[in-house]
């Protein structure tokens, strides 16, 4: 990557003459890598995952098990961003607090690596809490780096950032996926712990090149707020252990104990998040009304997100047990079908981008509910192809790997569709007292979603069965339609917000 960074020829202090990066500060050459590593390590571990989980060399769990494990841990990442954004703000700023992340990922990798089960549920939760942490943080960074929300290099900035991310994501499964599955699953571990070690490093050295703002605590704790937070986690760690310690010395401990609770939070807290804001006193008439659509558009996302976040559960596990996991003859690992989306993305992103450029130079661009339904309507449609594998395979042969590609390809062209959307409306439809707050209110519709799919696996729902994978596509379905139907009413909500 040092290759791409370019110094102006004249002479230093003189303005353009700071080394860039693809045209960008230099910095953001060092946010790039770190992201990159960071999503390298957390989706290789995520593809190997519901394998190891279900494999008889891993846990050998049950299917539904393995699911709402899957569910949950992918539900706590999204739900400790908001968490991850208050420690930036008010306890150790953007800069310390993604460093500290790292170093916790990266603990929490090395721990999945150890050969045992004991010590396998604490180190997803430190990749949870490391990765709630980071993500929080690094994108607000990224715009430390640029002169304001008009700085015209901004979009672009993200743009180059976000290329990042879906590197990292492509690259990981095809790597640490590779090993895990034909050489050693905890082998797989260690190199995703790999993976986040040399982004941590890469995060170090380059930290001078960041802005200094980003080592600044926005807003931190009074010594009187300092120590009433520390009081109340003492108070409710206090309590979470004596009860599980009750819980295991009598006997009656199982993994529901871990499970329930933390789907039932993970569906809980964004209602109430959500609950609060909407009855705001503080809110004008305005920004009330803007924040009843943004209701619509927050319950239609987590129906999307619960859908489609199965493709590295549900999929993945189908993949594993009843699909022919070839091509032409060529074989390749259960975890290769999670690089199917990344690619797709940094492949189709631009020609969506010329598309609806092309579309609004005619006045004829969908508007966001428009888009928001069609993304609902394509995650639906995903599920009724899924159908016919699942067809194939009750019929007692091996689905073919296609099936399972063009599944995920639809779900890719339905994430274009709503994911970019949802982020634009989040920022535009935020009330100003909460304008930092929301984007991680965003996350929480991920977080409902995931918590959800992680309730039925645990009410013993078969997510693999025909049945069920029908009704979850026509809800899907549904939901985008009445999105479609109420778009003047949901319109007439967004006020000024287009």
């Amino acid at each position: 990557m040092a290759s791409s960074l370019t110094k102006d020829s004249a002479r230093p202090g003189t303005p353009g003459s700071e080394k860039t990066f693809f045209g960008h500060p230099r910095g953001l050459a060092t946010l790039f890598m770190t992201e990159m590593w960071e999503r390298f390590s957390y989706y290789g571990m995520r593809a190997l995952l519901p394998l190891y989980l279900v494999a008889p060399g891993g846990l050998h769990l049950p299917a539904g098990t393995a699911t709402a494990i899957y569910s949950v841990y992918v539900s706590l990442v999204y739900l400790l961003t908001m968490p991850g954004g208050w420690f930036g703000d008010r306890v150790w700023g953007p800069r310390k607090t993604v460093a500290i992340a790292g170093g916790i990922i990266m603990l929490g990798h090395l721990t999945l690596a150890l050969p045992s089960s004991g010590t396998f549920y604490a180190g997803l939760g430190l990749v949870a809490i490391g990765s709630g942490l980071l993500k929080a943080n690094i994108s607000t960074m990224v715009g430390h780096l640029y002169d304001g929300p008009d700085d015209p290099r901004r979009d672009g900035g993200f743009t180059v950032f976000y290329m990042g991310i879906n590197l990292g994501a492509f690259a990981a499964p095809l790597i640490i996926g590779t090993i895990g599955e034909s050489v050693d699953w905890h082998l797989g571990f260690a190199l995703a712990a790999l993976g986040m070690a040399l982004g941590l490093v890469q995060f170090l050295i380059g930290s001078r090149n960041l802005a200094e703002r980003s080592s600044v605590v926005p807003t931190p704790l009074s010594g009187e707020e300092k120590a009433s937070t520390l009081r109340k986690a003492a108070i409710w760690a206090g309590i979470a252990v004596v009860f599980y310690a009750i819980a295991g010395f009598s006997g009656h401990y199982t993994l529901n104990w871990i499970l329930v609770p933390l789907t039932l939070l993970g569906v809980i807290i964004p209602t109430m998040v959500l609950v609060r804001i909407k009855r705001d006193k503080d809110l004008d008439h305005a920004e009330q009304s803007k924040m009843s659509a943004y209701v619509w558009f927050f319950l239609a996302a987590a129906v999307f997100w619960m859908i489609y976040d199965q493709g590295g559960s549900t999929l993945s596990i189908f993949a594993d047990s009843s699909a022919e996991n070839s091509v032409f003859g060529w074989g390749f690992p259960v975890s290769w079908y999670q690089s199917v989306n990344p690619v797709l993305i940094m492949a189709l992103a631009p020609v969506f981008a010329w598309f609806w450029l092309a579309l609004n130079r005619r006045g004829k661009e969908p508007s966001t509910i428009v888009k928001f339904g069609s993304g609902l309507v394509l995650v639906g449609a995903s599920f009724f192809l899924f159908l016919a594998p699942l067809s194939i395979a009750e019929g007692g042969h091996k689905a073919a790997a296609l099936w399972l590609v063009a599944i995920y390809f639809t779900q890719t062209v339905g994430e274009l569709l709503l994911s970019p959307v949802g982020l634009s409306v989040t920022t535009k439809m935020a009330p100003a007292k909460y304008a930092s707050q929301m984007m991680g209110v965003w996350f929480l519709a991920v977080t409902a979603g995931d918590a959800t799919t992680g309730l039925l696996s645990i009410a013993g729902v078969d997510l693999n069965k025909t049945g069920i994978v029908a009704l979850e596509a026509t809800l899907a379905v549904l939901a985008g339609g009445a999105v479609w139907m109420y778009r003047k009413k949901v319109k007439e909500l967004m006020g000024d917000v287009r």
